[in-house]
């Protein structure tokens, strides 16, 4: 798995963090597979862009934070399996010209309904030379659950 040992510990902390309010730093959670780096850099010589130098993953959390918990109001529980499914060994590069992203390709029960195909969405321009993955979407939530209090 492209998850380093320690990374759910890693990112629970961040998004608490987040929740309280305080300000977090990088942390690197994992590396893409040969495969996903290759996808991807293949994709970005296609479009003219530089290439991913190096495919340690890091994550902030802070728009994953916004975008899942508070605008969506999964939990942090909730995150942190959307992206332990949407890096998983299996998942494949989207290509896209607006974004880079994989998707998971095994569909999930998320608890509210839903059978969903987890999306971690990458920046990989600001933290040059390695992936941040920026925010993650579960595709095909049509139920969601009822919002969290700030």
């Amino acid at each position: 798995m492209p998850l380093y040992a320690d990374a759910e510990i890693l990112i629970r902390a961040n998004l608490h963090r987040i929740a309280q309010g305080e300000r977090v730093r990088t942390i690197a959670i994992g590396v893409l597979t040969e495969i996903q780096h290759a996808a991807i850099n293949n994709h970005k010589e296609a479009a003219g862009l530089p290439l991913l130098e190096n495919p340690e993953i890091i994550f902030l959390g802070k728009h994953a934070y916004d975008s899942r918990v508070l605008r969506d109001g999964y939990t942090i529980e909730d995150v942190i399996t959307q992206v332990q499914f949407a890096l998983a060994d299996s998942a494949r590069v989207v290509e896209s010209v607006k974004m880079t992203a994989l998707k998971s390709t095994c569909l999930r029960a998320d608890g509210y309904g839903n059978e969903v195909l987890d999306e971690a969405v990458f920046e990989l321009t600001t933290r040059k030379p390695r992936a941040e993955l920026y925010s993650i979407v579960p595709k095909g939530d049509k139920v969601k659950p009822k919002r969290q209090a700030k």
